[in-house]
């Protein structure tokens, strides 16, 4: 199958688009789309236009949107300290902390490195012994087996100068969050597929008895997006609750087994910060505490004094589903991608961005 041409392909999604509007939907539903990859698609290939009966609403699955203000603050005082050369992924580099951003004070002459692949950092410690090597790491259970297998490799090649600062997120936690959240009317959810190639269907299950929502787990393409949204749509009809795999060439019930293993080696879980979600109980991980030789949070002594938001910006409100980035009075004005004002237009997941890029009306 080519999966590039088979899943774009207007034929298939004209039809897919019948099978919807012949469902017939009493009323217009929302539908939360939880990954960031999801947003980019949905807008890019305008497919809200093809299902007037659904309303999309954007949820906090960009993991550099919804990095809250006071960890952004803790990485611009590492990546200042001096002898240390502060690493993390691209997109994290531009998000404004409460005074600078990391991609300012690189500007000013500090070792800030993007990289492409969390492995890098063995290279840059191993030419770099006199240095302190602190990796910021973010992601959902996507990127975390990485960041576990960087650990690993430190540990086993004995690099003495390698940090961590972890900041990867869960996804189950935030759901069931916005799912108890009065203001938010959420009547189903599009999956996010990559994470669930970790985590597997079996982690909505649940989720989706409890609060009666049906759930769909969908690849990025736009029959993908169809398909689930035809599944999602039978489902209001039918007043079922159940969880959709559509990207079932990828993920299985379970998920991975192996990577979800070395998670588990090397993290436990922990409360953590949301942009916009205040504080979820076990939402993120941190290092266990057998590798606090490594957490750059025990071993460097961090000050920060944290700002508030800029209230211009409705990044909170757009990371719950209760705004849309067009509804931001600054959105494209004052805020682009070339000077940010908030998270979301920052990162390639960010909602504001493909908006921005896509649908700026």
């Amino acid at each position: 199958m080519n999966y590039i041409k088979e899943y774009k392909d207007i034929n298939t999604i004209k039809a897919l688009k019948k099978l919807i509007d012949n469902v017939k939907l009493d009323r217009v539903y929302n539908v939360m789309e939880i990954c960031g990859g999801h947003t980019h698609s949905l807008i890019k290939y305008a497919l809200p236009s093809l299902v007037p009966n659904i309303n999309f609403i954007h949820g906090p699955g960009c993991p550099v949107c919804v990095m809250p203000k006071s960890r952004l603050d803790e990485a611009v005082f590492l990546a200042s300290l001096d002898g240390v050369i502060f690493c993390t992924l691209a997109d994290m580099i531009k998000v404004p902390a409460s005074n600078t951003s990391l991609e300012k004070l690189r500007a000013n002459g500090a070792d800030i490195r993007a990289l492409y692949s969390p492995l890098e950092v063995l290279k840059i410690a191993s030419e770099n012994k006199d240095k302190k090597i602190i990796f910021f790491a973010i992601g959902f259970e996507t990127t975390t087996p990485m960041s576990a297998v960087l650990i690993e490799k430190v540990l086993e090649m004995e690099l003495k100068n390698v940090f961590f600062h972890i900041n990867h997120v869960r996804v189950p936690e935030p759901i069931e969050a916005l799912l108890q959240d009065k203001d938010c009317n959420i009547d189903g959810f599009l999956a996010p597929s990559h994470v669930s190639v970790i985590i597997g269907k079996n982690a909505y299950l649940d989720m989706a008895k409890t609060y009666k929502k049906p759930f769909a787990i969908s690849g990025f393409e736009p029959v993908d997006l169809m398909h689930s949204l035809l599944n999602l749509s039978l489902q209001f009809k039918n007043k079922s609750y159940e969880v959709y795999n559509e990207y079932s060439r990828l993920v299985t019930n379970e998920g991975n087994l192996k990577a979800k293993a070395l998670i588990d080696k090397y993290f436990c879980k922990a409360d953590f910060e949301f942009r916009g979600l205040d504080v979820i109980k076990n939402g993120g991980l941190e290092l266990k505490s057998e590798y606090d030789f490594l957490n750059a949070k025990k071993v460097f002594e961090i000050c920060t004094n944290t700002k508030p938001e800029n209230k211009a910006c409705l990044c909170p409100k757009i990371l719950k589903g209760l705004a849309k980035p067009t509804d931001c009075k600054v959105f494209a004005n004052l805020c682009t991608p070339n000077n940010p004002i908030g998270s979301c237009m920052v990162s390639s997941e960010g909602a504001c961005a493909a908006y921005y890029k896509y649908n700026r009306q």
